[in-house]
Parts: C-alpha cells; structure tokens; sequence
C-alpha cells in the first residue's frame, strides 16, 4: 500500500461528524463513517509525505489551490465538518521556519500591502457598500451584510461613549467606515492610519464625497510611530489590527496606544483571538495574512494589566464571524464571473477556501472574535452600568 494512502487513512480514521468518501489518485475509494456520504474528498495525485507530517493544513491547501485535492460537495460544510476533527491534525512549526519569522517594522507594510492594495475594485465586488472588512453584528437573524457592519459600527462607538467634540484615533482604519459615521452620528473629529496606500486613496475619496475635510483625515503611517503625531485623543479604537502586530510586538502597540491616549480615555480593541497561544496557521501565514498571529484573550487582558488600563467591557462575537465570512465567501460566488477577468483559477480557488475555512473555524471554535473595552487608568464618569451600549 502506498505510504501516503495509509497516512491519510490512518489521519481520518478517529474523525467524528458527517459522513465523507475518499477518492484517492488510482480510484480506490473509503468512507469514513457510517452513514452515507454527505460529501467527497477528491486525492487526485499524491501529496508528498513530508508536506502532510509538517502540516496537515498547508498541505491540503496547496493541493486544494493546485487543483490535486477537490471537494465533491458543498464546501463550507465540507471544511467545517474536517475541521471539527482539527485535533487530528499535524503541525510541526519548527520545521516551517521562513513562514513564522518575526514581523519587523519594514515588514508589516509589506505584508499588509500584500493582502489589502490587491485592489479596490476586488474587496468591492464582495464586501458590503461600507467596505467594512471585519466582523459583523447581527442584531437580526434577517439582518443583511450591510446592515450587520453599520450594527458593528455604531455597537463600537456606542460602548466608546462619545460626545461631540471628542477626538477618535482609529488604528487599522481600513476603507474609514467607522470614523466617518463617528463624525455624522457624535461630531467627533477623527484620525485614521493604515498602512495600505489602496486604502488612503478610497478613504480621502470618501472624506471629500461627505465633505468632512474639517473633521477626518487619514495618514499611511506604522502604528510605531504615533508619538509623532503629537496629538492626543479621547478615544481609540483598533478593529482586525491587532492581528498583524506579531507577538513580540504587543507591548510595542500598548506603548503606542498610551503615547496618544488622554488619561481616563477609552479604548475598544476588536480582534480574532485564539484559545491558546500558537505561531498560528502555516496556511493562512503563507498565502492570506504573512506575519499574522493572534493573540489570546489572556495576553491582551495581561498586558492591559502591565500598562495601566482597566477592563470595562469583554464580548465575544464568534458567530457573528461565522454569518459575516459567509456573507463574504456567497458574494464573492455571486461575483465569480467578474472575478474570473481579473484573477486566475489558483487565486480563486485560495479566497474561497480563505472565506469558507475562516467561517468553519469560528463556528468549531477553534477561533474567537473579542471586542475588549478598557480605560487608560481611572475613569469613573462612565454610566455604572452597561445599558447604555445597547440603546437605539
């Protein structure tokens, strides 16, 4: 028997859930389960051997890119049904070096370009009209993908507590959604930083359109170099940035965060966390997010402990994750003729196990969604109770 077919059999042999059939490269087929098969895994060449005991993920994934592994059936329930078995898999970290180094400062531009000025035009196609490209809130089972972004939106600046004249600094302000309705709704005046120039250009387009040049402004700048703004602000708010930091640099961006942070100021951290702390997926570091960790919630409450912030507030949003990563992967396929001009079969077929992966991995748990608002030192004018974040 082929060394690689036993290995895949050995590997899928304890896994729970649906049942699946195997088709391995010269047609043999297995089914793992007991019941028939809900869908079909697809081996048309052999992976290598040495790929699959370094990581189970970044090798299936590649195949999966590389068209050598298919899925005969509906592929997030596919993924979400392999991925409950996560426990199985293999993951050898020391032996992926080049895909886990350190993020240094030249670094994290790179990376960051590498995923976000793919285009505006792209993550138009299949975001919502705000282009918001982070978890959502669905208040509603009905609520549309628009609808749960602007939710997350005014669920953030409400738990901030802004009054009109207030400063906002927003760390990763993407497409500038959140501070240019932050100004609308509470007059606030506001500073986004980002180091993606695609996303510079479409948020001044935007601060022109609603002409809130007296009120918005955004800069291409590191989160690292904030005390050069030498300005200072009521309130920040990271959302899906932290994740792009690297390990070794959160006491780095807590440092910066207090460089610009009034006392008694607040602060909302929205980020993918993890129940334990790893090097993260080799996957997902290697073609989606390179230099990508994520923290647990632990670290984040430590170092908020370390530098003089109280925890007001912790949420979870997992599952709003799930619904906001479906939304995305349903009109990225509404879009797929438009997407096949501009892309070719191997990038296509990486988003979509990107999106579909994503939304199995929250909803298995294998990743959480934590929005953690917190106060630079004392801050007793806050209501004493949470209602307030939850009024209309």
């Amino acid at each position: 028997m082929d060394i690689e077919k036993s290995f895949i059999k050995s590997l899928i042999k304890n896994f729970k859930g649906p049942s699946f059939k195997v088709r391995f490269w010269d047609g043999e087929e297995t089914l793992v389960g007991d019941s028939p098969a809900a869908f079909t895994l697809k081996l048309n060449e052999p992976l290598k051997m040495k790929d699959m005991t370094l990581s189970t993920t970044l090798a299936f994934g590649e195949a999966y890119m590389n068209k050598t592994f298919e899925i005969d059936g509906d592929l997030y329930f596919a993924l979400n049904s392999i991925l409950y078995n996560i426990t199985h898999f293999n993951f050898d970290f020391k032996g992926l070096p080049k895909i886990f180094h350190k993020s240094s400062k030249s670094k994290q531009k790179e990376n960051i370009a590498s995923h976000y000025d793919i285009g505006n035009d792209f993550y138009s196609l299949w975001l919502d009209e705000t282009l918001s490209y982070s978890c959502g809130y669905f208040k509603n089972e009905n609520d549309s993908l628009y609808d749960a972004q602007m939710n997350k939106i005014h669920h953030i600046l409400k738990k901030l507590n802004l009054k009109e004249g207030d400063t906002l600094l927003d760390i990763g302000c993407g497409w500038g959604a959140l501070l240019i309705e932050a100004t609308k709704k509470y007059k606030v005046k506001g500073v986004g930083i980002t180091l993606s120039e695609e996303q510079v250009k479409k948020f001044n387009e935007r601060i022109n359109e609603e002409h809130l040049e007296n009120f918005l402004e955004v800069k291409l700048m590191n989160y690292l170099d904030l005390e050069k703004l030498d300005k200072n602000f009521d309130a920040v708010v990271s959302v899906g940035m932290l994740e792009h930091v690297g390990r070794d640099h959160y006491p780095d961006f807590f440092k910066a965060v207090s460089s610009v942070l009034k006392d008694g100021g607040t602060f909302l951290l929205h980020y993918i966390s993890s129940l334990i702390e790893s090097p993260g997926d080799p996957w997902l570091k290697k073609y989606i997010f390179p230099g990508g960790v994520i923290p647990t919630l632990r670290e984040i409450i430590s170092l908020s402990a370390e530098n003089n912030y109280h925890v007001l507030d912790v949420e979870n949003l997992r599952l709003h994750y799930r619904n906001t990563l479906l939304y995305w992967y349903s009109n990225f396929n509404d879009n797929i003729e438009i997407i096949n001009k501009k892309f070719d079969e191997k990038f296509i077929r990486m988003w979509q196990l990107y999106l579909c992966s994503c939304a199995a991995v929250f909803n298995n748990g294998i990743c959480d969604l934590h929005q953690i608002l917190l106060t630079k030192g004392i801050n007793n004018s806050l209501p004493l109770t949470r209602d307030y974040m939850y009024k209309d």
